[in-house]
């Protein structure tokens, strides 16, 4: 996910920027914290955490967007319209803009999937 800056929420008041590709120490000052991953426009569902036996969370900040998938619809993308282009066929001009709708969903209709809090 190098492509969106993730910022944690927690308790709704205190925010921690996680760095691209590093681990992030959050020391929690109570127990029942709740924690939520934001990038600006889409936000997880909240989670709380309540210490039982193990005082240490390994959470993952999960994209439904990762950087192969973002990678691999922009060379789609790439090869079908220039087919298209080459070719002069119509139908692989229009197909090439399928990867553009499907982050279009992903990003702006289905908000809810995708940022997600992961256990490691």
């Amino acid at each position: 996910m190098n492509y969106l800056n993730i910022r944690i929420i927690l308790n709704g008041k205190e925010i921690h920027t996680l760095p691209k590709n590093k681990p992030v120490l959050i020391v929690l000052s109570k127990n029942n914290a709740n924690l939520v991953a934001t990038d600006g426009f889409h936000i997880t569902e909240p989670l709380e955490l309540v210490y039982h036996s193990a005082n240490t969370y390994h959470l993952k900040v999960v994209c439904a967007i990762d950087d192969n998938l973002l990678s691999t619809g922009a060379v789609l993308l790439v090869i079908l319209f220039v087919v298209g282009i080459i070719s002069d066929i119509l139908f692989f001009r229009v197909l090439s803009f399928i990867p553009i709708f499907y982050f279009l969903f992903y990003y702006y209709v289905n908000k809810k999937n995708f940022l997600q809090l992961k256990a490691e």
